[in-house]
């Protein structure tokens, strides 16, 4: 039996073709999304001359847009296989970097950052395809940490570089860094065409015809509950960027400082353990539900902290202590909830429609980011304590219905190796929860 599991966790763990020019392309990419995203509105301000509400209005019609492109490309995954799609992704958002400097009238910031934003919105998808592509088995949990790892190492040297080239050039090195972000995405669409993937298995799609459309998604009871339950999850993970800051300024009265100790203390945790907690996880055997649970009752855990914090209100060195140990637990939480729940997505997918299924999950994110800000901001005008308390409840829901969700989904899903008994056979896609 040993033996077993021994062989099974070889071949689970072992490299992907192509892998360290995957992770260095995702590392360089990030870099690049580093150097803009903390400064969007003022970035675009300075790279195109209009003025700030243009820009924010802009921005704002083409991220919905980019929304109702996902769907397409996860067909088009489907269709032309996630390594192609993903090397065009990283062009568009090349041609679209380089071109924001030359965009100075309204009509054309509209049509490149329209068509940058497509390519943004539908990245997420095609980057967890790409994984599900290259990868089987444990090695899915192990990219998809140093996925995230690199993801948030990169975005904070972006953001420090971005930092330095504005301290020696001022504003004016906008222009010049919305270039480096075009160099940036050419070379990790370059990298990325070095990867191989893994020969589909005998359920794979015809060479350019898949089997099944969107329909397929809908009829999968199961999957739509797992999806349902990382939208409770997501709405945790927006928590940090949009409700952390708001409570902190309202309800606690803390300085501002605070925020930015935080996405500090985060970002760490993330680029410097993910990795490691990950394959703690990983090595110990944990079903990938029971895993992505765990880290949604440690969301909880941050959240219930949050309220406790919120009702007594010691003094600002007490809080400063309370606020970075609640972070400690809520990056615990993503760490252990991201990798398990990423792979439990791509692998529940079909072959033959992975990307269809990895649009669909993936618009949980989407929908819970953007119903983020309208839902916290009504919940503190109540109360500072109500939005934690609905997201303790909703991170306590989704803990519980990925539990109920693990009978129903596929073993090869389910389990990170092959399970010591003969796994189960896999269910219909439209097979009822």
């Amino acid at each position: 039996m040993a033996a077993f599991r021994n062989k099974a966790s070889k071949a689970g763990e072992a490299k992907v073709a192509g892998e360290r020019s995957l992770l260095l392309g995702i590392g360089i990419s990030a870099i690049g999304t580093g150097m803009y995203v903390p400064f969007s509105l003022v970035f675009f301000h300075h790279v195109t001359g209009l003025s700030f509400t243009l820009v924010g209005l802009v921005m704002t019609v083409t991220g919905v847009a980019g929304l109702a492109f996902m769907p397409l490309a996860g067909s088009a995954v489907d269709r032309f296989g996630a390594k192609r799609v993903n090397m065009v992704l990283y062009g568009i958002r090349a041609l679209g970097f380089a071109l924001y400097p030359f965009a100075s009238s309204l009509p054309a910031f509209a049509a490149v950052a329209l068509v940058t934003a497509l390519a943004d919105r539908s990245f997420s998808v095609v980057q967890q395809s790409l994984i599900g592509e290259v990868a089987r088995g444990a090695a899915r949990d192990r990219l998809q940490a140093s996925t995230r790892a690199l993801q948030n190492a990169g975005m904070g040297a972006g953001a420090l570089l971005v930092s330095g080239v504005l301290a020696l050039w001022g504003t004016g090195g906008f222009a010049y860094t919305a270039w480096a972000n075009s160099l940036a995405f050419a070379l990790a669409g370059l990298l990325v065409g070095r990867v191989r993937p893994v020969p589909a298995g005998a359920d794979g799609p015809a060479a350019g015809r898949p089997a099944a459309g969107y329909r397929t998604v809908l009829h999968d009871r199961p999957f739509l509950g797992l999806t349902a339950a990382n939208f409770l999850t997501a709405l945790g993970y927006a928590a940090l960027s949009v409700l952390f800051p708001l409570y902190l300024s309202t309800w606690l009265a803390a300085p501002d400082s605070l925020t930015g100790a935080a996405f500090t203390l985060n970002t760490a945790l993330c680029a410097g353990i993910g990795v490691l907690v990950a394959g703690r996880i990983r090595r110990s055997g944990a079903r990938r539900t029971r895993s992505a649970a765990l880290g949604a009752v440690l969301f909880a855990a941050a959240f219930a902290g949050q309220i406790v914090l919120g009702t007594l209100r010691p003094g600002q060195s007490a809080t400063l202590v309370a606020l970075l140990a609640i972070v400690v637990v809520y990056t615990l939480g993503e760490l252990v909830h991201s990798p398990s729940g990423g792979a439990l997505s791509v692998s529940a997918a079909p072959e033959p429609v992975r990307g269809r299924y990895l649009a669909t999950y993936q618009l949980s994110y989407s929908l819970a980011t953007a119903l983020a800000p309208s839902l916290f901001t009504a919940l503190l005008a109540v109360d500072g304590r109500l939005p934690w308390a609905v997201l303790t409840a909703a991170a306590l829901g989704a803990a519980l219905a990925l539990l109920r969700l693990e009978r129903h989904l596929p073993a090869e899903a389910v389990h990170a190796e092959p399970p010591a008994a003969a796994p189960a056979a896999r269910r219909p896609a439209g097979a009822a929860a």
